[in-house]
């Protein structure tokens, strides 16, 4: 593709995002390219690339443009990206929007003149709200100072920064060592994380999927946070373990793996689609003691298995705080009644987790989130409503001290995480 080619295919998918308001800005991109096979991987990384600038900067780009007088859209915000963002002069973006062939139609007057006043600008400016400057919606704003207090800015920061790419080496068919070097066998150098003993981090984007390890399950994407709260679950061979929130079956992979493939899991969800699209995943990585089960209304499954789990995870849906670095679009996505509704919803999963635990057992609630009404708050109503339940400590070594695990990208490089640890009085 040419560079205008470019342009204007960012153009495009921001536009098909704004369509969406409500779904992830990552599926709408999947479907995009799925829809124009004839974009190329490098093409289809440069524009996604430029796309998810603008989706990073979208609070800033919006105050400059409201600031000239201008109206947000897709070419604007791209244009304003170009200038802003990547430093282009205005004769050049003028060139770029030129409606030849495959590139953006030209600009129009009072697009022309905000292109022109935008040029040489900074991302910043000094008369912008901390709101803006941060990126984050108004609301929210005091969401997450309470919680950062003086490292706020930081925080926010490295929320901004694009995340790395986090796998996690299946021990049940390799080492990570092994993994290490299969993966540079075809061409992809990565570093053993931190604080998981299973994760490689990789830098850049590279083709994992396409490799010989992740085909043949010796290796799964998941970020060193997400590892870190299966460590803590401390599910170990034998035991019986509910994922009640299993989705498509990240962490119950990696549950399995911790538990060497004895005992019992049951991987639970709401949506039929999420856990059918775990049964390959299952199948590849070589996983053999996990059933399924889908919640449907008025389901006895957790009535009949009261008290019967050694370890239950609750993985609860949550705002997704903590996942900014790769979904940033869902910055201005979530609202004040998403938060609400949330948190409603994680406290009717808490209390189906709680009865499954036995006494003895351990039941792990666990967020993306960073916000305290999802976490520290609701476990203090937890404990409160339900008796015979006690915080115990992580155990996730590296980490700061104190019996709650919470991960953030500015101290541990991780997604944002959130992770309490509860046995059940014996």
């Amino acid at each position: 593709m040419t560079p205008a080619a470019r342009i204007a295919a960012t153009i495009e998918l921001l536009a098909a995002v704004e369509s969406a308001p409500r779904r992830p800005a990552d599926a709408v991109a999947n479907d995009f390219f799925r829809a124009r096979r004839f974009i190329g991987s490098g093409d289809r990384r440069a524009v996604s690339e430029r796309a998810w600038a603008v989706l990073r900067r979208r609070r800033r780009l919006d105050w400059w443009l409201t600031h000239e007088g201008a109206v947000s859209t897709p070419r604007l915000l791209t244009a304003a990206e170009l200038l802003v963002g990547e430093g282009w002069r205005a004769d050049g973006v003028a060139q770029a929007f030129s409606g030849g062939k495959f590139a953006p139609d030209p600009l129009d007057r009072a697009e022309a003149q905000a292109v022109r006043a935008l040029e040489g600008r900074s991302v910043e400016h000094p008369d912008m709200p901390v709101s803006v400057r941060l990126e984050v919606p108004d609301w929210l704003l005091p969401h997450l100072r309470a919680t950062f207090g003086d490292r706020l800015e930081a925080e926010l920061a490295a929320m901004g920064d694009p995340a790395p790419l986090d796998l996690r080496a299946n021990l049940l068919k390799a080492t990570r060592e092994e993994v290490r070097a299969a993966l540079r066998d075809e061409g992809i150098d990565s570093e053993p994380t931190k604080l998981s003993p299973w994760g490689l981090r990789v830098a850049g984007r590279r083709p994992v999927t396409a490799t010989a390890p992740f085909r043949d399950g010796r290796v799964e994407i998941q970020d060193e946070g997400s590892q870190l709260v299966v460590l803590a679950a401390d599910a170990r061979p034998g035991m019986r373990v509910a994922d009640i929130c299993a989705g498509a079956g990240g962490k119950t992979l990696a549950l399995a793996m911790a538990m060497r493939n004895r005992g019992h899991i049951a991987a639970c969800d709401v949506s039929a689609p999420r856990l059918e699209s775990a049964v390959q995943r299952l199948r590849r990585a070589g996983v053999q003691n996990v059933e399924r089960h889908l919640f449907a209304p008025g389901d006895k499954w957790a009535k009949r298995r009261a008290g019967g789990f050694d370890r239950v995870l609750a993985d609860a849906p949550c705002t997704g705080t903590g996942t900014w670095r790769r979904n940033p679009d869902a910055r201005l996505r979530t609202t004040e009644t998403d938060l609400s509704e949330l948190v409603a919803k994680q406290v009717a999963i808490l209390d189906t987790a709680a009865r499954l635990v036995k006494p003895g057992g351990r039941l792990i609630y666990a967020t993306c989130s960073l916000l305290a009404a999802e976490n520290e708050d609701q476990m203090a109503a937890f404990l409160a409503r339900v008796p015979g339940f006690a915080v115990v400590a992580h155990g996730v070594p590296g980490v700061e001290e104190g019996p709650l695990l919470r991960l953030t990208p500015a101290r541990h490089g991780t997604d944002g995480f959130f992770a309490a640890v509860l046995e059940r009085a014996a």
